[in-house]
């Protein structure tokens, strides 16, 4: 199969890879897109990805939940590859309502945003605050926010993607006046702190980028596979109230731009690698 590697001198490289065989607890997916995450940029794994959708081709023993040919999407390991093995505690059947490039760009980012709001006690009522509200993370956390019941969500983005977050129901600001109930920290460096002193109780600000936070009383949230949470997140997405905004599309031969745009801090919404 073709899989992009990273290489002894620490680039993307397309390349031949033998086709993994499933565990008993795996399926094995023939992808049809792998999203493309900031975490993707630590290049520490040899096959890079944590997103994908695809057509289940072959499981385990031990799995019960999909069968060959099952469409689905998972929060997945070595995912820029045209097959990929998943635990069946990280993949669900793929929201109808979405293609499979859409599909490929929700596990990471928006099980990413559901935990860290869940961390917070998200709930009817809340005033929201999001920091890098258009990007993957933030603009999946926008909408999720008002899912959980949140009154108002503030957003901090730049000026050019103020429309864009309104359309997905937040209101976009430049300065915080006032505490706000919950904020999200999706950069690290000065934001962790900033989110520290928007809330009204330490324990409601959340970083995603920054252990440091719990030192001063936050939270840091990295995320953890769960299917529960991708079906969750499924019924939203066919009910119409999560919407999958993407940037670009690329093929997976072209990864290493698809990280190079990444890397500028100039993607609103989601990149997507296609097979």
């Amino acid at each position: 199969m073709k899989a992009i590697k990273l290489t002894a001198d620490r680039t993307l490289a397309l390349q031949d890879l033998p086709i993994p065989r499933p565990a008993p607890d795996q399926v094995l997916l023939e992808v049809r897109a792998a999203g493309v995450d900031p975490s993707d940029l630590d290049l520490v794994e040899a096959v890079p990805g944590h997103e994908v959708s695809g057509v289940v081709i072959a499981r385990g023993e031990e799995v019960t939940g999909f069968v060959v040919g099952d469409e689905v999407y998972a929060y997945a390991e070595a995912a820029y590859a045209e097959r990929v093995t998943v635990p069946e505690t990280a993949v669900a059947h793929k929201p109808a309502g979405l293609t499979f490039v859409e599909a490929a760009a929700v596990p990471r980012a928006a099980v990413t945003a559901l935990q860290a709001l869940r961390a917070a006690g998200t709930g009817e009522g809340d005033v929201v605050l999001i920091h890098a509200a258009a990007t993957g993370v933030g603009h999946f956390a926008v909408q999720i926010a008002r899912a959980l019941g949140a009154e108002r969500v503030l957003a901090i983005a730049d000026l050019d993607d103020h429309d864009f977050l309104r359309n997905l129901g937040a209101e976009p600001i430049a300065a915080v006046a006032l505490p706000v109930d919950v904020a999200l920290d999706l950069i690290g460096g000065e934001v962790t702190a900033a989110v520290l002193h928007q809330v009204l109780d330490p324990a409601r600000a959340i970083s995603t980028a920054n252990p440091a936070i719990t030192a001063a009383g936050g939270r840091c949230v990295l995320p953890t596979q769960n299917t529960e949470d991708l079906r969750w997140l499924a019924a939203l997405a066919d009910r119409g109230q999560l919407r999958v905004a993407l940037h670009r599309e690329l093929p997976l031969a072209e990864a290493a731009d698809a990280h190079r745009l990444l890397g500028t801090g100039r993607v609103r919404g989601k990149l997507v690698l296609t097979l």
